[in-house]
């Protein structure tokens, strides 16, 4: 007999908030402190809204990066503590430079940046890890994508951004099933440029900037239930191309009303890559 997962159980669609941002003129920030803290701030005036998020997995093998912005994976990993930031980097970053090769047709992958998050408050300040994103956005601009190549790779930067190229984001849980605040994910199809609004991004030392995006009754959203460990988000934050394919990806954490009174908190990591395309 076939065992049913959990997964396969889930609703086609839910209705949920999420937290757009409502555009009164300001400029709106996210302060995040260095490495290993956990000081976040942040300015701007929060718009939630009622929406329905669509279950994607009976979609998986539709999605395409060009078109919607975003491929659902089955991708398994050898990292066995994704808590070991030398591992990380040594295991699972060689594995990302070669998916998002795989699912780009890249030829040349930098995997440049990489966060991890839990919903649970003590372990988040335990392990000095970060907080889930619970606001619509998307993590590069029209400026800050270039500018990121310029910051990492200057000696490069004049050479490489004569060609085409974009930042493409990879998330997965890394221990439990997703049962809390999962990653909600809007069909770039979906969305308009005049959605989106100029976010500052503070560091110590540096400032970028990213999109915060304002409700558009438009916005097709989807989510893939009770994600695993095996399994991967990859999907596009910019891409210099203009030639109407996919270049944002707008997402956001959620608070799913399907979970469980017994819930384990989220915990998950996204990987931040540049890829490059051959002239």
């Amino acid at each position: 007999m076939v065992q049913t997962t959990e997964s396969e159980l889930a609703p086609d669609m839910i209705e949920a908030s999420v937290n757009y941002l409502a555009d009164t003129g300001e400029t709106p920030f996210t302060y995040t402190g260095g490495p290993g803290s956990t000081d976040i701030r942040s300015g701007g005036t929060p718009d939630p809204r009622r929406v329905t998020i669509h279950n994607g997995r009976p979609l998986a093998d539709r999605l395409t990066l060009d078109h919607d912005g975003f491929r659902f994976v089955r991708h398994d990993t050898a990292v066995t503590d994704f808590f070991d930031e030398a591992e990380i980097r040594r295991v699972y970053y060689p594995e990302m430079e070669a998916l998002v090769k795989a699912e780009t047709g890249a030829s040349r992958v930098v995997v440049f940046d990489h966060t991890l998050r839990t919903a649970d408050d003590d372990d988040r300040e335990a392990r000095k890890i970060r907080e889930v994103v619970r606001r619509v956005h998307n993590d590069y601009t029209e400026w800050s994508g270039p500018q990121r190549v310029r910051d990492l790779l200057p000696d490069e930067a004049d050479s490489l951004l004569r060609h085409r190229f974009a930042i493409v984001q990879v998330w997965r849980p890394i221990r439990h099933p997703v049962e809390t605040f999962p990653l909600a994910i809007c069909d770039a199809a979906s969305v308009s440029m005049k959605d989106f609004v100029v976010s500052e991004r503070r560091y110590p030392g540096r400032v970028g900037q990213t999109y915060a995006v304002t409700y558009n009754p438009d916005h097709r959203w989807y989510w893939f239930p009770r994600m695993r460990r095996d399994e991967a988000l990859v999907f596009k934050v910019y891409d210099s191309l203009k030639d109407g394919r996919a270049r944002w990806t707008a997402h956001t954490a959620f608070e799913d009303p399907t979970a469980p009174a017994d819930a384990r908190p989220r915990e998950s990591i996204e990987i931040r890559t540049l890829a490059f395309f051959a002239p």
